[in-house]
């Protein structure tokens, strides 16, 4: 294939859907990967079936994503530029108003989920040159966000995994990156409860901006990927004065009736 080729989970909506049209439009080739039928469709449909390759997967599942990275391998020559690791999940809510169930669906979907499919994806990352790992963290990587404590622990998790595995795979030609979007308008967040941190820092971006950065890393060697003056001023802010970070965080998620 003679096409550039970029593997996304999670791509039936939201920042996915976004990435997977604004690299179609660069004309990559596209594998869109999510458990939304439906979503695959109509994406599919858009893009054109001959510019993309879609497959309902389980990102939870090792023999799911083994057996779509495979068949998108098929379609490609064995050639995977970017894997995007997009799949991820959220419920907001204190700690112990959250059904157990529940924090745990969030670890696998946002951590195995992503070692599912970079262990899948390696081999055809490592035979394809300049081949990328970018994987979708956020903010809350920063410092653990109440209200999503299960979420930002996660994200942690998957920041730590991206800075050694780009250490690792570096004897490879493999970089491995990650994206820290804020609050980014999707349906994850369609229905938030009385979030008091979405009421005091808002929603200010939606995902064709992320789309875009998303782009950058498939074209940069830099790590970790903010957003915007303010959250990279957040960021030296929280490495000159660590201290503050916890009365930072608590100022703006934890209303004064609530803490």
């Amino acid at each position: 294939m003679n096409k550039k080729t970029i593997l996304i989970t999670g791509a039936a909506s939201g920042i996915g859907r976004e990435t997977a049209l604004f690299f179609a439009k660069k004309k990559w080739f596209v594998g869109i990967f999510d458990v939304n039928e439906d979503g695959l469709k109509s994406l599919s449909d858009e893009i054109g079936k001959e510019n993309c390759f879609t497959q309902v997967m389980e990102v939870t599942d090792p023999q799911s994503v083994k057996t779509g990275i495979e068949a998108f391998a098929q379609q490609t020559g064995g050639k995977l530029n970017v894997l995007l690791n997009n799949a991820g999940i959220l419920k907001f809510g204190r700690y112990e108003k959250v059904n157990l169930q529940d924090h745990l669906k969030i670890i696998d979907v946002n951590v195995k989920g992503c070692l599912n499919c970079i262990y899948h994806a390696f081999e055809y990352l490592k035979a394809t040159p300049d081949a990328r790992i970018i994987n979708m963290s956020s903010t809350s990587s920063a410092y653990g966000i109440p209200e999503l404590s299960v979420y930002s622990a996660t994200k942690h998790a998957l920041s730590a995994m991206t800075e050694a595995l780009d250490i690792e795979f570096e004897k490879y030609g493999i970089i491995v990156c990650d994206i820290k979007p804020p609050y980014v308008k999707t349906p994850l967040l369609d229905n938030p409860k009385e979030v008091y941190s979405i009421k005091k820092l808002g929603i200010n971006y939606g995902p064709e901006r992320v789309a875009k950065t998303v782009w950058k890393s498939a074209h940069s060697r830099k790590l970790h990927r903010t957003f915007g003056v303010p959250q990279h001023c957040l960021y030296f802010l929280f490495w000159l004065m660590p201290f503050i970070r916890r009365f930072f965080i608590k100022t703006v998620t934890i209303s004064g009736k609530a803490a």
